[in-house]
This record gives structure tokens, C-alpha cells and sequence, in this order.
């Protein structure tokens, strides 16, 4: 038997048995799909891109005809790759602003939000209480009674 099927594993006759594939939590979120696709995209296109600029370069030191028509595709490919790149880069904040984000409010909008709060209970409190009455004596209803 391997040292893999007997449970030794090579440690003894006490060793714990231990898979090939031991998975480990991933350390950061999973990529939503949108913005996932957009950044592959935008490797290949980036990748592609540096390849022609590469061969452009080549064929330009090496005098061939076929630098100009490919220094001008990798030109047009640079605003591909640019275009590419933004695109990764709003398709990340549309999701977010659509779907992700967990706001919470910082302490000075917290500060705000309580005086703001007790502003409105005072105003609340002043209203309730209403203007004060004043009594007359000699006014229409006192001779029936009421003041």
C-alpha cells in the first residue's frame, strides 16, 4: 500500500487521514458574473493588445512593410483595450450601486441625523404644548360662565 491509502500517512500508527484536495476559505468575495465576464474580456483584450504592440515593435527594428499597417492596429487596439478596462470599471460600480453595497452612514452623518432628530422632537414638543391662553375677564362669554 502507498502512504496515502494506508491512514499513516508516514507519521506512526496514530495518524489522522487527510484528502489530497483540502479546500481553504476563499479570503476575498466571489466576483459578480457581469463584472467577472467584463474583466475577462478585458485581459484578453489587453493581452491581444500587447502581443500586436509587440510585433509591431519587432517588425519596425526589422524594417519589414508590415510595421506601419501594425503600429496602426495596435494603435486602434490600445483604445479597444482602454475601452475594455473602463468597461470592468462602471460594469463594478453599476453592480454595486444596483445590488451591493451596504450603506452606512458615518459619524458625522449620525451627529447630524440626532440634532436634526431632537430639533424635530423640540419643534414637535412646542407645538403640542401651544401658545398659552389668555383669560378674560370681561370678554363676550362671561356672563354665561366662561372665561
Amino acid at each position: 500500500m502507498s502512504r496515502y491509502e494506508d491512514g499513516a500517512g508516514g507519521r506512526g500508527e496514530g495518524g489522522s487521514r487527510r484528502g489530497l484536495w483540502v479546500e481553504e476559505p476563499a479570503r476575498r468575495r466571489r466576483m459578480p458574473d457581469p463584472v467577472r465576464a467584463s474583466a475577462v474580456r478585458a485581459v484578453l483584450i489587453v493581452s491581444l493588445t500587447l502581443i500586436q504592440a509587440t510585433v509591431g515593435f519587432f517588425l519596425t527594428i526589422t524594417g519589414s512593410w508590415l510595421a506601419f499597417p501594425m503600429v496602426l492596429g495596435a494603435i486602434a487596439a490600445t483604445v479597444v483595450a482602454t475601452w475594455g478596462v473602463l468597461d470592468v470599471w462602471i460594469t463594478r460600480q453599476m453592480w454595486n450601486q444596483r445590488y451591493g453595497v451596504v450603506s452606512e452612514p458615518s459619524s458625522t452623518a449620525r451627529d447630524r441625523r440626532r440634532e436634526e432628530r431632537r430639533a424635530a422632537e423640540a419643534a414637535r414638543a412646542e407645538r403640542k404644548a401651544g401658545p398659552a391662553r389668555i383669560t378674560r375677564e370681561d370678554g363676550p362669554l362671561a356672563a354665561f360662565g366662561r372665561r
